[in-house]
């Protein structure tokens, strides 16, 4: 070390890693410095996110209540395991920890792959929902440090009356990805958080859903609780008061028993909807969870259409309660009420026959009688007088073709036609025979129940009645509505009310089955039978089949609407039985029996127990003969092919709008 060269060398490497050293810590002194300085709030902000979690407290659903204060949906404790995908290590090994606490099996665990496979990681997945109390412990102890797996004390949504009120009330489900897309709400990814789906649930949705609250935790760094540091609570939402009265409903949707069809009441004076009941339907508490496959498949499959809201998306050809509406356009028109018609069962335009229900004829018939006969002879003549410009006309007066402001998604308009739809559609002009179809509600008109129950509170009423499901009148302290005036001389509806006074309660009448056993209410009403195929110039010749004999999706339509009390008109219903056969054999009962509620309920459920024993008798014996076809099915291909007959079904043809009417059975 004394060669002053190799000390000069080794100084000159000390100065240099000195000086590199020196260098190093004065950056990061200055790196400490900034972060200390400048830095620093936020690094303790970031530190204090990972010791304090702020939480989702999710709000409660808003109850749907009826006019009484009833619920008609509302919600109740659910507890449940759910997993979430993007914070899960191993789903292999998860799986395997969950099965050692609670029951879970193959078929859960298949849905669990699936939905994990078909949805964003950041969704959570139910594992299992309504857990016991013992099971919702053990999660909580067993799986707390389970990555992405946590168990969740909630409220599910609960319809006390099952499908008797499911396609009004609807139901409701998991958020959509697309939904929380468009919405970034938080909310939408919290474990079983749901959001309305179909009915009134849906279009009301905001108002139920509520505002969510939070509550601020403190966690160790392997998420677990250590302490609550306060809460900010959620604010539940709004308690929907609907015009609906939950016990009628229910009797209505008994009293239908195993018919496919809809039954309407409405309050005449406020336009309040007492019922709208749609039969079959589905349970909106399956739906509000997961809806198992065979029975999704099932409900899809069932020719009686229990998805479809029959109330309000089901559209029908009026038959004879259309009517109504032709009379009125006839007076409005001109035409003398006492002249007489001669009906012989027959008319005839150019070389085609337009027949009467009665094969016989009325003989004379003027219009007092022509109601309560329902003689289609005398609408044929009179349609064809006044034109169908007329028709249509009074028809949309009375509520006909179009859509209410109700809570109620997928109303359907119908059809109302006259010689300008009919070029618009079709680029033809209107023909004769069409008016005489269209004059006693068949052809190209179509409506729906909720229309015809307007149409009569209307005729009830002389009154421009709007129907309405959200309850804002009487009982919220609100007078009740006014309702404009139609405008059609009360000379004009008082004929149209007797004749559907006649229709049940004089000798002649179509609907005898209708009348009251309720001392001094007396029920107006009129019956339609609704044709839903043509009937071949062959089968005329052979005589035509009758409906019993037909498959039931070739049977006419049943249909019967009324009011009561026919001196002070309240209360107006519509009844459609699809392919019920006729109206006042089988319709007309249905409305008198739900009216009846409506002012001794007792004497109206004492009707219940035969009707249902009766509806049940038949399922069993559809549900006999269903499994004996299964069976010969089986046996069928079972067979050898040289041995196999296959003959084929029958074929029908739908009516044309101007096709003549064949004779019909009666009403």
């Amino acid at each position: 070390m004394d060669d002053p060269a190799r000390r000069l060398g080794f100084s000159r490497r000390a100065l240099l890693l000195g000086a590199g050293m020196a260098g190093t810590g004065a950056l990061l002194a200055g790196r400490l410095a900034w972060l200390s300085l400048f830095e620093g709030e936020r690094y303790q902000l970031k530190a204090q996110e990972n010791r304090i979690q702020n939480r989702l407290i999710p709000p409660r659903r808003g109850w749907i209540v009826d006019r009484n204060g009833k619920p008609l949906a509302m919600n109740r404790p659910d507890y449940r395991l759910e997993l979430r995908p993007a914070e899960v290590v191993d789903l292999d090994a998860t799986l395997i920890a969950i099965r050692a606490v609670i029951d879970l099996d193959i078929n859960n665990e298949y849905r669990i792959r699936d939905d994990i496979g078909s949805q964003p990681s950041f969704m959570p997945v139910v594992v299992r929902q309504n857990l016991t109390w013992p099971e919702f412990s053990a999660c909580n102890v067993r799986l707390a440090t389970l990555p992405g797996v946590s168990a969740v004390q909630s409220f599910s949504r609960y319809y006390p009356e099952g499908d008797r009120l499911a396609h009004l009330i609807g139901y409701v489900g998991a958020p959509t990805p697309e939904q929380y897309r468009e919405s970034r709400d938080a909310l939408l990814i919290y474990p079983g958080f749901r959001i309305g789906k179909d009915g009134i649930e849906r279009h009301e949705d905001k108002h139920l859903r509520g505002t969510a609250g939070a509550a601020r935790v403190e966690v160790t760094a392997r998420g677990e609780l250590v302490r609550e540091l306060g809460t900010s609570a959620d604010d539940p939402g709004d308690t929907l008061k609907l015009t609906i009265d939950r016990e009628l409903q229910s009797y209505t949707a008994r009293r239908l028993a195993d018919n496919s069809g809809s039954v309407i009441v409405i309050d005449c004076q406020t336009g309040d909807l007492r019922c709208m009941v749609s039969m079959p339907a589905y349970d909106p508490n399956i739906f509000s969870t997961r809806v198992p496959a065979a029975l999704w498949q099932a409900l899809q499959a069932d020719d009686h259409t229990p998805l479809l809201n029959k109330s309000a998306m089901g559209l029908y050809p009026p038959g004879s309660t259309f009517k109504l509406v032709t009379t009125l356009a006839a007076l409005a028109a001109g035409v003398d009420p006492d002249e007489m018609i001669g009906c012989s069962g027959a008319y005839r335009l150019g070389t085609n026959t337009w027949h009467c229900h009665a094969r016989r004829g009325h003989g004379g018939v003027n219009m007092h009688r022509a109601l309560p006969l329902s003689c289609d002879t005398y609408f044929y003549i009179m349609g064809r007088r006044i034109g169908i410009d007329a028709i249509a006309a009074m028809a949309r007066r009375l509520g006909l073709g179009q859509e209410y402001e109700l809570p109620v998604p997928g109303q359907a308009s119908g059809i109302v036609p006259d010689k300008a739809w009919k070029q618009r559609r079709y680029g033809k002009s209107w023909r004769e025979g069409e008016t005489l179809n269209a004059a006693i509600g068949q052809g190209y008109i179509i409506t729906n129940p909720l229309q015809l129950a307007v149409m009569t509170a209307r005729v009830a009423s002389g009154r421009a009645v709007m129907p309405r499901l959200i309850a804002d009148g009487p009982q919220n302290g609100a007078l009740p509505p006014e309702f404009p005036s139609l405008g059609i001389p009360e000379a004009h509806l008082a004929l149209v009310r007797q004749g559907m006074i006649d229709v049940v309660n004089a000798g002649y009448g179509t609907a005898p089955a209708a009348r009251s056993a309720v001392p001094d209410v007396v029920i107006a009403g009129k019956t339609g039978t609704a044709q839903v195929r043509r009937i071949s110039m062959a089968e005329r010749r052979r005589g035509v089949i009758r409906n019993e004999a037909l498959p039931w999706k070739q049977r006419d339509h049943a249909l019967f609407v009324a009011f009561a009390p026919a001196s002070a008109p309240r209360y107006a219903a519509s009844v459609i039985l699809e392919h019920g056969i006729a109206g006042g054999r089988y319709a007309a009962p249905i409305a008198r029996d739900v009216l009846t509620y409506m002012f001794e309920p007792q004497r109206a459920l004492a009707a219940l127990p035969a009707i249902e024993a009766d509806a049940a008798r038949r399922r069993a014996e559809r549900t006999a003969t269903e499994a004996a076809a299964s069976i010969a099915r089986d046996r069928q291909q079972m067979m050898p092919s040289w041995l196999k007959i296959d003959l084929a079904p029958p074929e029908y043809e739908i009516a044309d709008a101007d096709a003549p009417q064949p004779p019909r059975e009666p009403e």
